[in-house]
């Protein structure tokens, strides 16, 4: 395991104390990984390329079997329990039950029996910040089911069925690459992620001299669900103009900035904007990972900033806090790159920033981030770490 073992163990301690207390039960404990993704946002429900990677926040989830049909939940940091059966899944009245529920849900739907279980989640993995808490909580628990009641699930299927959760229960259309990343992640490695065939490799990440620091805004702002509905039917737009002259033309994978201009441009410049945007970042990410192949932090950051101003500007998914905490680092020669990450309105800025520096950039930018916005900046810089798994005692 190559989480950092001191805190990793903490948290199994505490998790399975809880648990122990509150079920009277020895508990198997399973984590999985928030994720970051160093360049591709927004392309992968576009059937385009993805580069995520997972990171050393995670969900921990502990879990045992019940002799009855009833599940028995409880969330560590709300402090709140929930129980329903196994006969009556349906979505609850509050959200978080929905994570878990749901991938019983899709399970049952796949002709799968989940017997009676009590299960405990925790995790440090920071809520709304745009590092897809909601997917690392469904692979936590379908592996932990997997694993339990020996379904026999590949981590493929797990993916699979998990993303269907997220559409089903908690009503986020979601693309796939979240659950994949936090599934498949690998020590110092990104995943380059083909989200049509679901084919991919690891680019190994050696950044060095930098490190990866994200700036939570510490906002959300309520457009992100709405918003990126809208995006996705906006982008299936831009395809549907195109397939009527490229019937081979399925989803913006297969567009280029020749057919954007032939076909949308001059029809709907909004449609184009966006469309314009998820076509060059395609771009931009396989660039990406020849540079992250070479070692060039300095070219993978020029990228990210690029990508920042396509979020800004063109498929306007970001917000005037993430923004500036980009316009604030873009200058500084310690700072190879920076951009939004996540689905937009809000959450975290990834930025690439000299080690030496990090320190002195942190108390500078929370300072202006104070004033300009009088909001609180967290920080937490991160590392490349495994994807979903068992937790050693």
């Amino acid at each position: 395991m190559h989480i950092k073992s001191g805190y990793y163990c903490l948290m199994i301690k505490k998790i399975r104390s809880v648990f122990s207390d509150k079920f009277g039960a020895e508990p198997d404990v399973f984590h999985s990984p928030g994720r970051i993704n160093i360049l591709g946002e927004h392309t992968d429900y576009n059937e385009g390329f993805v580069l995520p990677a997972a990171i050393d926040k995670n969900i921990y989830v502990a879990i045992s079997k019940r002799t009855d049909n009833q599940i028995h939940l409880f969330a560590v940091d709300f402090n709140d329990s929930f129980i329903t059966e196994t006969e009556s899944i349906k979505p609850a009245p509050v959200q978080w039950p929905n994570y878990i529920l749901g991938v019983v849900d899709q399970l049952q739907k796949n002709g799968h029996v989940v017997n009676g279980f009590n299960l405990a989640v925790d995790g440090d993995i920071p809520i709304g910040a745009g590092l897809s808490s909601s997917a690392a909580i469904e692979c936590a628990v379908i592996f932990a089911l997997n694993e339990i009641f020996k379904f026999g699930l590949s981590r493929i299927q797990m993916v699979s069925l998990a993303q269907k959760a997220e559409h089903v229960f908690a009503g986020v259309n979601c693309g796939i690459m979240d659950q994949f990343a936090s599934m498949f992640g690998k020590k110092d490695n990104a995943i380059k992620l083909d989200c049509r065939s679901l084919a991919y490799e690891y680019v190994p990440i050696k950044l060095e001299g930098y490190k990866i620091v994200l700036f939570n805004t510490n906002v959300k702002h309520n457009l992100a669900s709405s918003e990126y509905n809208t995006r996705r039917k906006q982008c299936e737009a831009g395809v549907s103009m195109i397939a009527q002259n490229h019937p081979s033309v399925q989803s913006l994978r297969d567009v280029s900035m020749e057919m954007l201009n032939d076909y949308v441009k001059a029809v709907d410049p909004l449609i184009f904007k966006r469309c314009k945007y998820v076509v060059q970042e395609n771009q931009r990410l396989l660039g990406a990972c020849d540079d992250l192949k070479q070692g060039d932090v300095k070219a993978l950051g020029k990228k990210m900033f690029e990508t920042h101003h396509g979020l800004q500007y063109d498929y306007e998914v970001s917000c005037k806090e993430l923004d500036f905490l980009v316009d604030y680092v873009k200058d500084n020669e310690e700072v190879a790159g920076a951009r939004m990450v996540g689905g937009g309105f809000g959450g975290c800025t990834i930025n690439l920033i000299k080690e030496n520096a990090v320190e002195n950039l942190v108390g500078q930018i929370g300072a202006a981030y104070q004033k300009e916005m009088d909001l609180t900046l967290s920080v937490y810089p991160v590392s490349i770490e495994s994807g979903t798994a068992k937790c050693g005692n």
